[in-house]
């Protein structure tokens, strides 16, 4: 009976361990995938021309590929969704985990779960009937499509990582912790963001990550209301992300132009695997500490 209990889990560990080869030989493939197919085009063009250059015309008789203002779009757009997005997701995490009853959690949380299954192009289209009127009427600007419009459609697409993540998280941590603050005098405010918060930190940060990875890795919704322009980024001017620079392009592409979108996407994918790592090295440091 022992020996079939330890064949049994031996078959399972082994599964796991498949898988999660598997997932690994995937990223694995990907990142050689992207080398492979971007970096023709970066040694034509030149590293410094192609990642400082302000002017991308791929299509001209002269083509020039600079994604300066694809990269500088690129972090401006995912900086400010984080920055409207994620205090929202957060502050509504701790009140579904803390303080709103059965009734209220439940319609909350419906509400959550669909948001995070609307498809991005309904985004996009809602943005672009409703959003980019309303910016234009509001800061009586030429065009609503802009970098803020981006921005705020970016906020609310990453709102059902942040709070369903950053809800779990909060949920994990043991309800000791909280008692034994409430029983030395803190008030349940205090205990909420001083105690289960700094306890479920990993957690709220992973939520951050998804979110950065959801809003840096966005096309479609984006490519409607951002107006799609290789324009240096403005908070009232169309602008065009690294993401729908390919999007927008791939179809037609050919010869030089093509491996430099590949190019970008190589671009895009170092900067998600650099945004990971410099998370995971703080959170260590913060373990060690």
């Amino acid at each position: 009976m022992k020996s079939k209990k330890q064949n049994c889990e031996n078959i399972i560990h082994g599964v796991f361990l498949i898988l999660g080869l598997i997932t690994v030989g995937c990223v694995l493939l990907i990142t050689i995938y992207l080398i492979i197919s971007g970096i023709p085009a970066i040694r034509e063009i030149g590293l410094v021309d192609f990642l400082f250059g302000k002017t991308w015309a791929s299509t001209a008789a002269d083509p020039q590929f600079g994604i300066l203002p694809f990269i500088l779009t690129s972090i401006y757009g995912t900086a400010g969704a984080i920055v409207i997005g994620v205090p929202i997701g957060f502050l509504s995490a701790v009140y579904l985990a803390k303080i709103a009853n059965c009734k209220v959690r439940t319609m909350i949380e419906s509400a959550v779960n669909l948001l995070a299954g609307i498809p991005s192009v309904v985004y996009g289209l809602v943005g672009m009937m409703v959003l980019v009127p309303g910016i234009r009427k509001v800061f009586g600007v030429p065009d609503g499509a802009s970098l803020l419009a981006a921005m705020i459609v970016l906020s609310i697409m990453i709102l059902p990582s942040i709070i369903k993540v950053s809800l779990t998280a909060l949920e994990a941590v043991p309800q000791e912790y909280e008692d034994a603050s409430l029983a030395l005098g803190a008030t349940p405010v205090e205990t909420y963001f001083k105690i289960s918060v700094s306890a479920a930190k990993s957690g709220i940060a992973a939520a951050v990550v998804l979110g950065v990875g959801r809003a840096i890795g966005e096309a479609m919704a984006v490519m409607m209301v951002a107006g799609n322009a290789p324009n240096m980024p403005s908070i009232f001017g169309s602008v065009r992300f690294l993401t729908t620079a390919v999007a927008s392009e791939m179809s037609y592409s050919g010869g030089l132009q093509r491996q430099a979108l590949f190019s970008i996407a190589l671009v895009l994918f170092l900067f998600i695997m650099l945004i990971n790592a410099a998370l995971n090295f703080f959170l260590k440091r913060e373990t060690v500490k």
